[in-house]
């Protein structure tokens, strides 16, 4: 198949060649019976020979498929122009389409040599005609070959570079393809991670608040009702939190902590809801002055804010939490400290491992913002969770 670039010029070349190929043939048996030459007839009957077994050859399409049969076509072509040849000199100039038709059709080895051989009948059959050898003799179908060959060759290079090119596109264009889906693939994997994070700092910490409170009431229920019925409220409290927590998801609306507040206040209100929920001190301090942070910056110190406390009311067994945001001329800092029982953080799980995704989830946060996190403990000594951002991170 050729490319589509080439069919054109292909199929005008073919149609040239079939119209050289009939006018020479007229020329031919035109010239013969003008002339008036005793073999005129034969002229004219090999003229139509030539001719038909032309347009066989044309319709038959094992030719130019098959190598056997191409060849046996182009052996009767040949020997019908030999007799035409040797019949009138005219014959001689049908030697210029034979070269094109075996360039084109035979390999490319057989085909010179076939053009060589016709070459040399030509010269020879023109010679015999003028009695004599002479430079026109062989000037012009040399050069009637030379022409055909270099017109082949280019045009078979013009094909092997456009075959090429195609290649090369349907290549890029493959590769494309595998880029969209790996893009695709990076989005899924990063949208289900920012999810994970998002529901292990929201939902699961809520829900694992509200099933505290519930074993809370559970246990105070036949001694304290009134004890009981404040651990209930909480609970209903934190559940109410929790699917403002789900409808955001489900809008993709900035979190319900930071609606209308500044993070100062969305951080106080968590520190206080905290305290009232599971009973640990936990503190809140602002220093310097308040200013207006992005979104997205807020959104990821507050859920680092969370996770860190949701570790130390589950994991840390402190008595006393103080967390602290720090507006300073070239940035912010979020700490978050607390006086259990600490950890070795060489220990670390890996990520998606029980207790170790929190952790993880805060460093990928802090890695989004190109923040800063520092994460210093010590079996005994507590925990104390550090979040700077530079000036530049904010803006």
């Amino acid at each position: 198949m050729n490319p589509p670039l080439l069919d054109r010029p292909l199929r005008v070349l073919r149609v040239c060649v079939h119209l050289l190929v009939a006018g020479l043939l007229a020329l031919a048996a035109g010239t013969a019976l003008a002339d008036g030459v005793a073999h005129a007839g034969a002229v004219a009957a090999t003229a139509v020979v030539l001719g038909a077994v032309y347009a066989t050859g044309s319709a038959l399409r094992r030719v130019g498929r098959s190598v056997g049969a191409t060849a046996a076509w182009l052996a009767v072509l040949g020997a019908a122009w030999l007799v035409l040849l040797a019949l009138t000199p005219v014959g001689v100039y049908l030697a210029f389409p034979l070269f094109f038709l075996q360039l084109h059709l035979l390999p490319p080895r057989p085909g010179l040599v076939a053009v060589t051989a016709t070459t040399l009948a030509a010269i020879s059959g023109f010679t015999w005609h003028q009695g004599s050898l002479t430079p026109s003799a062989v000037i012009g179908p040399a050069l009637g070959a030379a022409v055909a060959v270099a017109t082949v060759l280019g045009y078979q290079a013009l094909y092997r570079e456009s075959e090429q090119r195609a290649h090369l596109i349907a290549e890029l264009t493959a590769t494309r393809s595998d880029l969209a889906a790996a893009e695709r693939t990076a989005g899924t994997l990063a949208e289900r991670e920012r999810l994970a994070r998002e529901i292990h700092d929201t939902l699961a910490q809520g829900l694992s608040s509200i099933q505290l409170l519930l074993r809370a009431a559970e246990r105070a229920l036949p001694h304290q009702p009134d004890a009981a019925a404040g651990h209930v409220e909480l609970a209903r409290r934190a559940a109410q939190d929790n699917l403002a927590e789900a409808r955001r998801f489900v809008h993709a609306l900035a979190p319900p902590d930071l609606d209308d507040r500044s993070l100062p206040t969305a951080l106080h209100r968590l520190c206080a809801t905290t305290t009232a929920q599971s009973g640990l001190t936990v503190a809140f301090h602002c220093s310097g002055t308040p200013a207006p942070l992005p979104a997205p910056v807020e959104v990821a110190l507050l859920r680092i804010a969370q996770s860190a406390l949701a570790n130390a009311v589950q994991h840390a067994g402190a008595s006393r939490v103080e967390v602290t945001v720090s507006y300073m001329d070239d940035g912010v800092a979020l700490d978050v400290v607390d006086d259990g029982v600490g950890f070795d953080p060489a220990a670390l799980p890996k990520p998606g491992c029980a207790g170790g995704h929190g952790l993880a989830a805060m460093r990928a946060r802090a890695l989004a913002l190109g923040a800063t996190l520092n994460i210093e403990s010590a079996p005994g000594d507590g925990t104390a969770v550090a979040v700077s951002l530079t000036q530049d991170a904010t803006t």
